[in-house]
């Protein structure tokens, strides 16, 4: 049997399962996100009361060399679902494929939705781009150079903005049509205050290694009437972008710093390794599913409040957080304007362009080249199109919220 025919007949098996486990509305709605966006890593029905057929007896080896062929042969979406579709099989598929399947770090290549919290890949950015939609004040980032003609592009997270009254907030999902906190789409946030120069990330999930565990003082559960009160939620502070203030409103581009709580410095120096997570929380399961009378309606939207306890980060020992720093700039005579050299990824003049690098200090032993090189590239390319390229130790997820902090209004950093 051809390498085809084999990855036809995963396709035909993936819907007949989610035939079986989803029916009706529900079922359309699970396929419309499989052939749209990454597909949540949590499990929905017990594989095991599915009827698997033959496949799910196939010899170890042979499927071992199935779905490492399968892997080699789809190395970008949107033909790489089918590797998606390997592991929704069985639970013998879904170890080999994850097994198989390495991170972004190791491969440079986004599969699952867990590589979105992962590191980049350490030889080259990841190269990805955000679309800005003014009329639902939603940003999308897709996984490609430039957007395609025929709108296939890959879609990684979006983000949805919400003005308070003392500053403004980003919602951060895995689908472009659901911010509520109470779903298991939602990865976490970006906060500013009031003047949009301090910025704080919370994941929804704590860091690795960070000895935090919730508890029910830190855990409270959700007290609006729209979703379930059962569903527990927390935020953690993983990062903070500070953009220095322009009091004597001086040309040049905006400076800013990333402490990344989350990442210690060590993982840039050699043989370092930053915390690469392993599985995304399963924030909504069979225990705390919505209400039947709370089916169908609209996604909750009232984001702002701050029903949700923030947790600090606390990092074992005296580990020291990464820092970044945008690339300093040069003044081009004959433009009369700064210019950062971006490769060609980056055609438009904006205030919002700018290149992060490490900041750190001689007694760290980072080399010349390390401290020299382009951790997240961010730029204009057209009305409302952005670039993004990231790479280690940043993630995606981590590149994205630090992008979207230059979206906001800085009226005293201009």
């Amino acid at each position: 049997m051809s390498l085809k025919s084999i990855v036809r007949e995963l396709k035909e098996m993936r819907d007949g399962i989610g035939s079986i486990s989803r029916r009706g509305a529900e079922s359309k709605h699970w396929h419309s996100r499989m052939k749209s966006h990454i597909v949540p890593d949590v499990t929905v029905t017990p594989l095991e009361n599915i009827l698997q057929g033959p496949w799910a007896n196939l010899p170890p080896e042979l499927l071992l060399d199935i779905i490492r062929r399968v892997e080699e042969s789809e190395t970008s979406w949107p033909a790489r679902a089918v590797i998606v579709s390997c592991a929704s099989v069985c639970k013998s598929w879904r170890a080999v494929t994850k097994e198989i399947v390495k991170t972004p770090e190791q491969c440079g290549r986004l599969t699952f939705p867990i590589s979105l919290k992962q590191p980049g890949s350490r030889e080259s950015p990841i190269q990805c781009f955000i679309r800005r939609k003014r009329e639902t004040s939603t940003f999308l980032l897709y996984y490609g150079l430039v957007p395609s003609e025929n709108e296939t592009d890959k879609l990684l997270l979006a983000a949805k903005r919400i003005r308070r009254a003392t500053g403004t907030d980003f919602v951060i999902s895995l689908v472009a049509d659901e911010f509520s906190r109470s779903s298991n789409t939602y990865l976490g946030k970006l906060r500013s205050n009031f003047l949009g120069t301090k910025f704080t990330i919370y994941d929804s999930q704590p860091p690795c290694d960070t000895g935090i565990q919730p508890n029910s003082r830190s855990c409270r559960r959700f007290q609006s009437k729209q979703v379930s009160p059962r569903v527990p939620a927390c935020n953690y502070v993983v990062s903070t972008i500070a953009y220095e203030l322009n009091v004597l409103r001086s040309r040049g581009p905006r400076r800013m710093h990333c402490t990344m709580n989350s990442i210690p410095v060590s993982a840039i120096q050699e043989g370092g390794n930053a915390p690469t997570p392993i599985s995304l929380p399963q924030v909504i399961d069979e225990h705390f599913s919505p209400s039947p009378a709370l089916k169908g309606k609209g996604p909750v939207t009232d984001l702002s409040s701050a029903s949700l306890t923030e947790l600090p980060v606390q990092h074992q020992g005296s580990v020291e957080p990464l820092v970044l720093k945008n690339k300093a700039p040069r003044w081009h005579e004959q433009l009369q304007c700064w210019c950062l050299n971006f490769k060609g990824r980056v055609t438009v003049a904006s205030v919002k362009n700018f290149q992060l690098v490490a900041a750190v200090d001689p007694a760290h032993n980072v080399s010349a080249a390390e401290q020299e090189k382009v951790i997240l590239q961010f730029g204009k390319i057209g009305k409302d199109i952005f670039t993004m390229d990231y790479r280690y130790p940043l993630s995606a997820f981590q590149a994205f919220a630090i992008c979207l902090s230059s979206f906001d209004t800085k009226p005293a950093c201009e």
